[in-house]
């Protein structure tokens, strides 16, 4: 009888992995990181005329060896060209024993959610214990991820959120004060927004800085998602350099993160990074050391995100008997 690989749709995702989930299995695999039980992570990626792939993989030995890779397109133009999303893809979850392919999952959800979870694990150990405000730039799908993430560590209690559409800005208020209970306000500049956080998130598609130095305040954890590729760009040299960077990957954000841009602009070597994310989870470096300082997440995310989120929503999919169980292999 032929091996059964199961195939999962986002809906299924979405039902299968919760942030709680999703932000304990990220923290697990940074740890299993920092102690060498992962394979990995890679990161591979293409431009096509009207935007690009990546592919993006790991591996981690968790209670099962997995292997995960994800392959996601960005299109920025696809709602307006094509009513289609930006980002499409797919994750192809195996067995790291024997290769054996267990999975077929949409990508989406997983991204969202494991990219807001690492900000979540992060915020942990680099934000003020008393953070109150947060500011969210860009409030599209990732932005509303990020918030519900927060929400699940922090003790929020103001937002202030900002988005170059300002409609987008009003429904986001809206929508995640009615979802979270926080009082969410649009701004109109994000230099208003980020002037006001004790937490600030931006989490869009920039390819030119627009977070100052002087925007932010002293004491102030800001999580820079956007930039994913080497020609997004968020937050400003002098801020980075002034601040104690952090990063998800070290390599990783030295080629395609807004570590990339201090680097290039001769501000900051990759001597002056204080971290990886996965040495402060384990202790092996100290997260935020004084209420004054200015701690800086160059998230741009790993694999190693999408194999332990991946694993848990095949886990919980086999034990409920969701998805599609398709033999691939006749």
């Amino acid at each position: 009888m032929a091996h059964e690989t199961r195939v999962l749709t986002r809906r299924d995702v979405q039902a299968l992995l919760s942030f709680d989930e999703c932000i304990a299995a990220v923290e697990n695999a940074f740890r299993l990181h920092a102690e060498g039980r992962s394979l990995g992570p890679g990161v591979l990626g293409l431009r096509a005329p009207a935007g690009g792939f990546h592919i993006k993989a790991a591996g981690l030995a968790l209670d099962r060896a997995y292997f995960a890779a994800k392959t996601n397109a960005n299109f920025p133009e696809n709602r307006a060209r094509h009513g289609l999303p930006t980002i499409q893809g797919v994750i192809v979850l195996c067995d790291a024993d024997d290769g054996r392919p267990l999975a077929v999952m949409d990508s989406m959800e997983v991204t969202t959610r494991r990219t807001a979870a690492a900000t979540a694990v992060a915020a942990q150990r680099l934000a003020r214990a008393d953070a109150r405000t947060a500011a969210i730039c860009g409030c599209g799908v990732q932005g509303r991820a990020q918030l519900v993430a927060l929400s699940r560590v922090l003790s929020l209690e103001r937002v202030q959120a900002f988005d170059v559409d300002a409609a987008a800005a009003a429904r986001y208020a809206r929508d995640m004060t009615a979802e979270l209970g926080i009082e969410v306000t649009p701004v109109a500049s994000s230099a208003e927004a980020m002037r006001s956080g004790d937490v600030c998130v931006t989490c869009t598609p920039s390819r030119q800085a627009f977070v100052r130095r002087e925007d932010v305040r002293p004491g102030t954890f800001v999580a820079a998602v956007g930039a994913d590729s080497s020609d997004k760009h968020e937050l400003d040299p002098a801020l980075m350099a002034s601040a104690v960077v952090v990063v998800d990957v070290l390599e990783q954000c030295a080629t395609i993160g807004d570590l990339h841009h201090a680097l290039a602009a001769g501000v900051m070597t990759r001597d002056d990074v204080h971290a990886e994310l996965a040495e402060v989870v384990v202790g092996r470096k100290p997260g935020r050391r004084s209420a004054s300082e200015v701690t800086i997440f160059d998230s741009t995310g790993t694999a190693l995100q999408d194999v332990a989120a991946a694993a848990v929503v095949y886990e919980k999919a086999v034990a409920t008997g969701v998805g599609l169980a398709v033999p691939l292999g006749e």
